[in-house]
């Protein structure tokens, strides 16, 4: 498929895909006339590196996993690097939780001091 229809198909710029290509990401094959085409499995690749992106890795961290994806061996330091990224986001994750619960919490209150336990008789916006 061509650049184009793998922006299409997985929602990621053009652009993006130029800059995947510039670090070594992707790597498309070339037609004779110089375009890029890149095999059906591209879309899958994109969309792992957009989740790693996501989750916080840098461009370097993921190239050195995409070997893993390809051919599916790995090195003892890719699966420690691995086990760390894991245990990053597993910290991010319960952070996130802490403070999502502690919204929660806040919303709860804020709702139970809202509500006037004698019916109000006249508007809260007239003074």
């Amino acid at each position: 498929m061509r650049i184009g229809e793998l922006a299409h198909g997985t929602g990621v710029s053009v652009r993006a895909l130029r800059y995947y290509e510039e670090q070594e990401l992707l790597v498309p094959d070339r037609s004779s006339g110089g375009h890029r085409r890149y095999p059906a499995n591209a879309v899958d690749s994109v969309r792992f590196i957009q989740l790693l992106f996501a989750a916080g890795l840098g461009s370097k961290a993921i190239k050195g996993l995409l070997p893993f994806l390809d051919d599916g061996m790995s090195t003892p330091e890719m699966l420690a690097q691995l086990a760390a990224e894991r245990a990053r986001i597993r910290a991010k994750i319960d952070e996130l939780s802490a403070a999502e619960a502690r919204l929660g919490d806040l919303i709860e209150e804020g709702a139970r001091l809202r509500t006037p336990s004698v019916p109000m008789r006249c508007s809260p916006f007239t003074a």
